[in-house]
């Protein structure tokens, strides 16, 4: 009861606040303007920002509000995710001014959110193996690498993943149910709280988000989102995992995950820069192939959804 009513509250006071950030985005100019240049920019007129302010907000608020007990690892990941978003809103706020912020100091202060809740507690230590129940206990320093680039990766794959009218917030709401259940079942708390209500989250912001779009939520929101994917899985499905049911959070993830690695291998094989963005993702290959941006969206889910009932099924084989 206590995660259905964190999700509840979540999706509530995302409901009631989101227009009144939208209005306020209005009023403050902070506003996507069309880009008729670009041919990653999907929209024809202008849409306000802010939203990730209350993604932000609300995640936090309800968290210590129905948290039982806040940690120190708690603290960090508020921390690690507080950087996330304020590097973000500052990006946005460039791309909204017409310019680009350069991708080494986003990168920068991501590792640098990746290490600190590393150092807070979350961290992928090893897995069990399957065929004698013994666990198998990684190195300190391979533990240290495989988080950050799990934690760093997931955050940058979601906010890749944001380029259509709720795409990255339904696919994000789609494995935040799945990471919340696999954390339940772990017994792990903490991580089914903030899975409950980054699902409250998502829904509310999807009502407003849905094509065609009434707000977007940025750079900043992306990443808190991707963010706390990778934590909410390094906490519940990574914990205890065995070498096969480690491949849960990956299905989980896996829209973002395979869609962006093969974005990623086009073009290193092309020579184009990895963190440029392009036209190269998913979404907007199924458009080039005739479907409308509502379509795209709505075969990511299914696919998405395919994915993580796959990643549930796989997770109660217990292997």
């Amino acid at each position: 009861m206590v995660y259905a009513f964190a999700l509840l509250l979540a999706l509530i006071i995302m409901l009631v606040i989101t227009p009144e950030l939208r209005k306020l985005a209005y009023k403050i100019d902070y506003i996507e303007k069309p880009k008729v240049d670009s041919e990653r920019k999907i929209h024809k007129e202008a849409k306000p920002y802010l939203a990730a302010v209350g993604i932000f907000g609300v995640f936090w608020v309800v968290y210590f509000l129905v948290g039982q007990e806040i940690t120190m690892k708690t603290l960090w990941i508020l921390v690690g995710s507080t950087l996330i978003f304020i590097m973000g809103m500052i990006d946005d706020w460039v791309k909204i001014r017409g310019g680009d912020l350069k991708a080494w100091p986003k990168m920068i202060v991501q590792i640098l959110a990746c290490i600190l809740v590393y150092v807070g507690g979350v961290q992928f230590i090893g897995f069990t193996n399957p065929f004698d129940g013994s666990y198998v206990l990684l190195p300190v320093e391979l533990q240290a690498v495989l988080t950050i680039v799990w934690l760093f990766g997931v955050t940058t794959v979601i906010n890749f993943t944001d380029g259509m009218d709720g795409l990255a917030g339904g696919i994000s709401c789609i494995s935040a149910c799945t990471l919340c259940v696999v954390a339940l079942v772990q017994g792990d708390g903490e991580a089914a709280l903030m899975g409950a209500i980054l699902v409250g989250v998502c829904l509310g912001y999807l009502r407003y988000n849905v094509f065609p779009a009434k707000i977007l939520m940025g750079d900043a929101g992306a990443t808190f989102l991707g963010f706390m994917l990778a934590i909410i899985s390094l906490d519940g499905a990574f914990k205890q995992a065995t070498v096969v049911s480690i491949f849960v959070p990956i299905l989980a993830l896996g829209v973002p995950i395979f869609d962006n690695l093969y974005v990623m291998y086009m073009r290193m094989k092309q020579g184009k820069p990895i963190y440029v963005g392009d036209t190269s993702q998913v979404h907007f290959r199924l458009v080039k192939k005739g479907m409308t941006q509502k379509q795209a969206v709505q075969v990511l889910y299914l696919v998405s959804m395919c994915l993580n009932l796959s990643a549930i099924i796989l997770f109660m084989l217990r292997i």
